[in-house]
C-alpha cells in the first residue's frame, strides 16, 4: 500500500490491528503522496494506492492504455484544515480571501486583519492529493512563493515556528493527535453569508456536508490483487475498523457498513 500522506497514519493503525486478527496477512505501507501511490499501481509496485483525490482523466487513460483494471473503494471522509501560528490574531477566514492568499494575490496579513506581517504559505508538493484538492476547490494556481513540504508533520512544524505562516493539513491528522496541533490554531472557514464560519473538527457540520473543504478518501486497488486485498477492505468496514477510522478523526460513511 502506497500513497496519500493524509491516510498513511490511519492505514498503518488499521493494518497493525488487522494483522493481529490475521497473522498470515502481510502488508507494507508507505506514504509519498496520492500521485506516487497511483503511479506505483501503474508500475506494479503496489496493490493498493491510498488517495485523497479521485483519479484524473489522464490517469484513467493511462490505466486503460496499460490494460490495468482498477477497483475503487471510498472508505472514509476527511476535511482539510487550515492552520496559522497560535499567536496570530485570527480565528476565521472566508473562502475568497483564502484563495487570494494561496494564489499570491494577497501577500500581507494587513489586507485581512489589523496587523502587518508578510504571509508565508506552507503547502504540499504537486504530487499531493491535498494540494490538488485545495487548488481545485478554490479554482486557483498556487503562488510560486509557497513552500512545498513533504507532509502534514512538516507543514505543522513550519507554521509553529513562523508567526506569519499559513498552512493546510488533514483534519484527521490533527484531531487524532492533539499534541501535533499544539502551537497552531485551526481556522474556521466561511463559505458565504448563508453558512457561518465552520470548523473542520465539527462532526455535525461534516455530517451535514457544509464544511467547504471536506472530501472522500479513496483506495484504488489492482483488480488482479482484489482477492488478497479484500479481507483487509472488509476489516475497514467492520465495526472495529470503523471505530479506528473515527478515532483517527476521520468521518464514517454510513452506507459503507457491509462486506464486499
Amino acid at each position: 500500500m502506497k500513497g496519500s500522506d493524509t491516510e498513511v497514519n490511519l492505514a498503518v493503525n488499521l493494518a497493525e490491528r488487522f494483522t493481529k486478527l490475521d497473522p498470515n496477512f502481510n502488508i507494507a505501507i508507505s506514504g509519498g503522496g496520492s500521485g506516487l501511490g497511483i503511479t506505483s499501481l501503474m508500475n506494479g509496485q503496489a496493490d493498493i494506492a491510498n488517495s485523497s483525490r479521485p483519479l484524473s482523466d489522464e490517469e484513467k487513460e493511462q490505466f486503460k492504455a496499460l490494460n490495468i483494471d482498477v477497483k475503487t473503494v471510498v472508505f472514509a471522509e476527511d476535511a482539510t484544515a487550515f492552520v496559522v501560528h497560535k499567536d496570530l490574531p485570527l480565528e476565521e477566514i472566508d473562502v475568497e480571501t483564502l484563495g487570494k492568499i494561496l494564489s499570491g494575490e494577497i501577500k500581507n496579513w494587513s489586507e485581512v486583519a489589523n496587523f502587518e506581517l508578510p504571509i508565508n504559505i506552507y503547502g504540499r508538493q504537486s504530487s499531493s492529493g491535498t494540494h490538488s484538492f485545495v487548488k481545485k476547490k478554490l479554482k486557483i494556481e498556487f503562488s510560486n512563493t509557497a513552500k512545498e513540504m513533504t507532509g502534514n508533520a512538516q507543514i505543522l512544524e513550519g507554521v509553529k515556528a513562523d508567526k506569519t505562516g499559513l498552512g493546510y493539513v488533514g483534519a484527521g491528522y490533527v484531531a487524532h493527535d492533539p499534541s501535533a496541533s499544539q502551537g497552531v490554531k485551526i481556522l474556521k472557514i466561511k463559505e458565504n453569508d448563508a453558512i457561518g464560519p465552520v470548523s473542520p473538527l465539527d462532526q455535525t457540520a461534516i455530517n451535514k456536508g457544509i464544511y467547504f473543504f471536506q472530501r472522500p478518501l479513496y483506495q484504488f486497488i489492482l483488480a488482479k490483487s482484489w482477492e488478497k486485498v479484500r479481507p483487509f477492505i472488509n476489516f475497514e468496514r467492520s465495526d472495529l475498523g470503523r471505530k479506528l477510522i473515527s478515532d483517527h478523526g476521520y468521518y464514517i460513511l454510513e452506507n459503507q457498513k457491509n462486506e464486499i
